[in-house]
């Protein structure tokens, strides 16, 4: 675990919580780390919850399928950051989302009862991680309503440009990268990918933006 604690000092669910702690903390914890190969299904909709996700290596992508086979990505997960925590602290039956490897990944899994419930040994920092997992889902809410604001936009130029125009915010500059290809990108602003490319060329035109595979740059607001 030792070769993951730069990484795990960045994670919003051991925020505050000393690095000789963190070690122990994760063998209390019942921590498993698991390698996983590109595109392999790490957590299957309709599976029951119950572990929580820490990304150490690669990236994952969170993606729900609708009945007839459409895809939407509902985000993606990078080094350090954590994934299926409000269902399996919901500890609902039946996971709405699928949960597949970008990239070969090192994934930790934890027991989601091991952190919502204090162990024998009444370890002192179960208060300030239960702490860290309730402000971890408040914020996942508030992107949640972020991507809301985004595809509920009506056209395909709207979700767009309000993604991108959120991207530079986030990022503080009109030059960023973003984390999809051009599908990806279209399957988490719920537009056709043909009609996306025609947008994206329509701007490049009009002067608005230049974009490079997931590089762009905004001209204009």
């Amino acid at each position: 675990m030792k070769k993951y604690l730069e990484i795990l000092k960045k994670c919003a669910l051991f925020q505050n919580i000393e690095e000789e702690k963190l070690l122990t903390m994760l063998t209390c914890l019942g921590a498993q780390v698991i390698s996983f190969d590109k595109k392999y299904t790490i957590l299957t909709e309709g599976k029951p919850a119950r572990y929580i996700g820490i990304v150490l290596t690669g990236s994952v992508q969170i993606i729900q399928i609708d009945y007839f086979g459409n895809r939407s990505i509902l985000g993606n997960v990078l080094p350090s950051e954590v994934f299926n925590e409000a269902f399996a602290c919901a500890e609902v039956e039946s996971v709405p989302v699928t949960v597949i490897a970008n990239e070969p990944s090192e994934i930790m899994l934890i027991d989601s009862d091991h952190i919502l419930h204090t162990c024998s040994n009444n370890c002192g920092f179960h208060q300030q991680l239960i702490f860290n997992l309730m402000k971890d889902l408040a914020q996942k809410t508030i992107q949640f309503h972020r991507r809301i604001e985004i595809t509920s936009k009506r056209t395909t130029r709207e979700k767009l440009m309000a993604y991108l125009l959120s991207e530079a915010k986030r990022h503080n500059s009109a030059y960023f990268d973003i984390p999809f290809d051009r599908q990806e990108l279209a399957d988490y602003l719920e537009v056709e990918r043909s009609g996306l490319s025609a947008e994206i060329g329509k701007l490049q035109k009009e002067g608005v933006l230049e974009s490079h595979r997931k590089h762009f740059k905004l001209l204009q607001s």
